[in-house]
């Protein structure tokens, strides 16, 4: 899937990095251990876990992490919570985590702008 046509785009805010936990390939194969961790990075030294599987392209061009995701969904919006839920597995289930997560919820003074299939569900006002 092309990362235009993934159904989900998630822009964070300025000053964010994508950080990957490198593979680790044990002697014998582990089944159900998912892939290795990814992880928005902020500049204050925050920390948010992302569903690595779900992820088509992760880039941080112009200073700003944005990540494409193939299988997520928007949710909708409480106060300052914004939530995504996983709609279906884009790998299979040998390679997926049992404890993998169906409900992603960001924080959105953390969030530039939400996509779904090219329409803009959210954008932060500019400061």
């Amino acid at each position: 899937m092309a990362p235009q046509q993934a159904p989900l785009i998630i822009e964070f805010v300025d000053g964010t990095r994508i950080e990957r936990d490198a593979a680790y390939v044990p002697k014998m194969p582990i089944v159900g251990n998912g892939p290795p961790g990814t992880r928005v990075a902020f500049a204050d030294g925050h920390r948010v876990n992302l569903p690595t599987d779900q992820i088509v392209e992760a880039t941080a061009d112009e200073g700003r992490a944005r990540v494409s995701f193939g299988g997520m969904r928007w949710a909708g919006r409480d106060g300052e919570t914004l939530t995504f839920v996983r709609v279906r597995d884009l790998w299979p289930e040998a390679r997926l985590s049992p404890e993998r997560g169906v409900r992603m919820t960001l924080d959105a003074s953390r969030v530039r702008a939400v996509w779904q299939e090219g329409v803009a569900l959210f954008e932060r006002a500019a400061s």
